[in-house]
């Protein structure tokens, strides 16, 4: 049986996770997450890593939460299966534990669980043609996977109200309106463009871009005060780096930097 996820690095720093199993429409089954777990514990570890691309496999982004398995659940006591969900949501949203950027590059339909994840990547470009939609109550199910977190946190709370009560799709360009996504492409452009930028990501200076993700990250800072004490300490830092040299060196000669981390 082929891998339900595939892991394909770049000699450029980026990694490309693609959820592989087209036939159910990339569904968050437990084989995914338990590859999930081990593929995203071995990139965090991976001091190489630049910049993580996530997508799909086939014509769906992801489909969620498996809904047999949601099926299955009715007759499990509220106690066991709010530790089994607690899992399984904190498995698939380590991705904002890794260290560098990451793309969701949404290639196609993103539901529910699916639509979380992309949420909870840095970035998002998704196809002109997408649907995305979190239709947790038209299943009788309250929201899961943080979404009423992730969900205010990229578009504000009007818009994840509206979509969250609705249940209602929205398509790329009506993504990219609201705030949604960075950016609607034609679907055989997404993986390309999600591409370019991660390029872009993987050429800069590795602990620079670290830092900055860490300063953006949870929202970004509570107020400016906040913001300059962290940045009155991480600067400091990166101007004690080789790469900084090599940035500033690089723009004299009027050339491309070529950053190592150090």
């Amino acid at each position: 049986m082929a891998d339900v996820l595939l892991l394909e690095k770049r000699s450029d720093g980026v990694a490309v996770l693609t959820l592989n199993d087209p036939d159910r429409r990339n569904a968050m089954s437990d084989e995914m997450t338990a590859e999930w777990k081990d593929a995203i514990a071995g990139l965090r570890a991976d001091p190489a890593l630049r910049c993580l691309v996530v997508t799909g496999a086939g014509s769906a982004f992801s489909s969620g939460g498996n809904l047999s398995w949601l099926a299955d659940t009715n007759a499990i006591k509220v106690p066991p299966l709010r530790d089994r969900m607690l899992e399984y949501y904190r498995t698939w949203l380590t991705i904002r534990s890794v260290e560098v950027p990451t793309i969701a590059a949404i290639n196609g339909h993103a539901v529910g669980a699916g639509f979380a994840l992309a949420l909870a990547c840095d970035l998002r470009y998704a196809a002109s043609d997408a649907k995305m939609l979190v239709p947790f109550t038209a299943l009788g199910l309250h929201p899961g996977m943080a979404t009423t977190w992730l969900l205010p946190e990229v578009a504000g709370l009007p818009i994840a109200r509206e979509l969250l009560f609705t249940g209602r799709a929205v398509s790329g360009p009506e993504a990219e309106a609201y705030g949604l996504i960075n950016r609607s492409v034609p679907r055989e452009q997404v993986l390309g463009e999600s591409l370019k930028v991660a390029e872009q990501i993987a050429a800069q200076a590795p602990i620079a871009t670290r830092l900055t993700k860490v300063a953006l990250s949870g929202g970004g800072h509570p107020d400016m005060e906040s913001a300059l004490r962290w940045e009155s300490l991480a600067q400091p830092v990166t101007m004690t780096s080789s790469d900084m040299v090599e940035g500033i060196t690089a723009q004299r000669e009027k050339r491309r930097p070529t950053f190592t981390g150090e």
